[in-house]
Formats: structure tokens, sequence, C-alpha cells
């Protein structure tokens, strides 16, 4: 369990900012590809969660495009590891946090934004200080769905990282396991209830705290 947190942390750390900066691009750009962008994003929620191991492996693998280059140059190999776990789980939660993100600022009424413009503010300090803090719920909901999302994966991290007990033995795949040893159902069991007591626990609190940050903002 701890490794499952520590994966989902990591993949939520390096995940949230790039999601909320494509959420801004897809909130707020006007450009050629933009439905291509928006397409290829939740690519992840459509595809089978096997594939999109499948096409990590492909790409970031030690013989892939960018794992040839992340090996030879900087001695990092993502493949089979933990933070390859980390990867796929991030890449499964990724669309989610953009949309959550994408909807917050959306929301936010455009007229503000040009009110700041009026008064000499750019691009960068109307977003630093008129957009993010009004989109603040949906980020914190974003982020907080997003851990719940890896801590569910599956498919995408025994795909590209296996299932290497103490390395990338994720909640999942040792439920996965537990179910192949005769006898492992009360195992099996117990570590279901975790898994649903986090789940559970980590979509109330986004409830929570989302309808608290939007009193908050509100105000």
């Amino acid at each position: 369990m701890r490794l499952t947190l520590a994966v989902a942390a990591r993949a939520v750390g390096v995940g949230l900012p790039v999601a909320v900066a494509v959420a801004w691009v897809l909130a707020r750009g006007r450009f050629r590809g933009r439905a291509l962008l928006n397409a290829f994003v939740h690519l992840p929620l459509v595809l089978p969660p096997v594939v999109t191991g499948w096409l990590l492996l492909l790409i970031f693998g030690i013989h892939g495009p960018l794992g040839a280059v992340l090996l030879n140059w900087f001695g990092v190999r993502l493949a089979f590891t933990t933070g390859g776990a980390a990867l796929a789980s991030g890449v499964m939660s990724f669309p989610i946090m953009v949309r959550s993100v994408r909807l917050a600022i959306e929301a936010i009424d455009p007229g503000l934004e040009q009110a700041a413009r009026t008064l000499g503010a750019g691009r960068l300090d109307r977003l630093v200080t008129v957009t993010l803090p009004l989109a603040g719920p949906g980020i914190l909901v974003a982020a907080i769905v997003g851990y719940a999302t890896c801590l569910g994966e599956f498919g995408a991290v025994i795909t590209f990282a296996s299932n290497i007990p103490g390395q990338t033995q994720t909640l999942p795949l040792a439920i996965f396991t537990a179910l192949q040893v005769p006898g492992g159902e009360a195992t099996a069991a117990r570590l279901a209830g975790v898994s649903v007591t986090l789940a559970l626990a980590g979509l109330l609190l986004a409830e929570w705290l989302g309808r608290r940050l939007r009193v908050a903002v509100g105000r």
C-alpha cells in the first residue's frame, strides 16, 4: 500500500502542473489543431489500458525513441521500475485531471480577466492572479481525483512496469497476484477492502474540499 501511495503521489505531482497548462491552452487557446490536441489528451480514456501500457513500452522502453535517450544520456530507465509505474498511472489519470481543470477555467467569467487586462495585467499576470486562484477548486479536485484514479490503475502499469513485488506491485496488482494463488481469496478480499476505502475517501474528500473552496472563492 505504501508503494501504491508513493506511485500515485509521483504521478500526480509531475502530471498536475502539465495538466493545468494543457487545460488552460484548451480552455483559452484558439488555434488550428486544438480539436486534435483535445482528442490526443483524452485518448487514454478510450483506449484499453493495456494498449496504453504497450505504447508506453514502445516509446519509453530501453530501445524506444525516448527511452533510449533517457538511458544513454541520463542513465534513467523507466520500463519495469517504480518510475515507470508512476508514468503509466500518470498517463491514465492525466485526461481526468485536464478535464476537471478545464471545466473550472471555462466557468470563470471572462470579464474578470478582461478587467485585469484593462488595468495593465499581462497574460502571465492574469493567469497567476486571476485565473489560477479562481480555478483553485477545480485544480484541487483534479489532484484528488487523479490521485484516486492512480490508486486503481492496473492494465497500463502491469504492461509497462510489470508486477515486481516491492518495486512495481501496486495495490491492484497485489490483488491480481493474490487471486492467482490457491486460497488467496481472503488476502485479495482484504486488499480490495483497502482499495475501496481509499477510493471512497478520495472521492468524498474531493467533493468536500471542492465545495469549501467554491464557497471561499465566492466570498
